[in-house]
């Protein structure tokens, strides 16, 4: 939680392999400005802040000339821990979120459950071609980092589609939909959602 009651978080992630920087507003109005060298990436990232209504500055470099590997698995990990870190105690949280998302003739169904436990199911299919220069085999390392980073539970089914732009495109403004309902503070929650008393 960030100063002022502000639900907001910075995470700075350093190696050999990427340097990272996320700076999160989890009551934002969808404002993204992302940098990361990966063009597809950015447009994910981009897209899932205004879908989600969070304000989100990323800056990202990494060892790209291999591939986009490292840099792909530690933008989820930052992200992650930043969602973690901005949630705070959870109170009043409403914990879970489901979307139905349509992008053209692709339609993906998500869920997420902000518990405390680090739990992905990613069924989704693109093929083995890249979308653009993009290898959208990263996704499912993106976003098991995200999921163990952020400690929730999310699952992620493309129920049909023909585009791979168009799969991994509705399946980033499901996971910004899902987030934005779990992360909402519908202001009949006293505490946190859980007989545990935490979460």
């Amino acid at each position: 939680m960030g100063s002022e009651g502000l639900r907001m978080a910075r995470v700075e992630r350093v190696t050999n392999e990427t340097d990272i920087v996320v700076e999160l507003l989890l009551d934002g109005s969808g404002k993204g400005e992302v940098d990361t060298t990966v063009p597809f990436m950015d447009h994910m990232l981009q897209l899932f802040s205004r879908h989600g209504l969070f304000d989100l500055t990323v800056k990202g470099r990494g060892d790209t000339a291999i591939d986009d590997h490292h840099l792909v698995e530690d933008l989820g990990i930052c992200l992650g821990q930043a969602f973690s870190r901005a949630l705070g105690d959870k109170e009043g949280i409403a914990r879970y979120g489901q979307a139905l998302v349509p992008m053209d003739e692709s339609l993906c169904q998500a869920a997420v459950d902000l518990s405390g436990r680090p739990f992905l199911v990613y069924r989704v299919r693109t093929g083995t071609g890249r979308i653009g220069d993009f290898d959208p085999q990263l996704l499912p390392e993106f976003f098991k980092a995200f999921t163990d980073h952020c400690a929730c539970t999310l699952h992620i089914d493309l129920l049909y589609g023909r585009n791979s732009h168009h799969k991994v495109e509705a399946v980033f403004k499901a996971f910004a939909r899902v987030l934005d309902q779990a992360s909402s503070r519908p202001g009949n929650i006293r505490g946190v959602l859980s007989t545990k008393g935490t979460l």
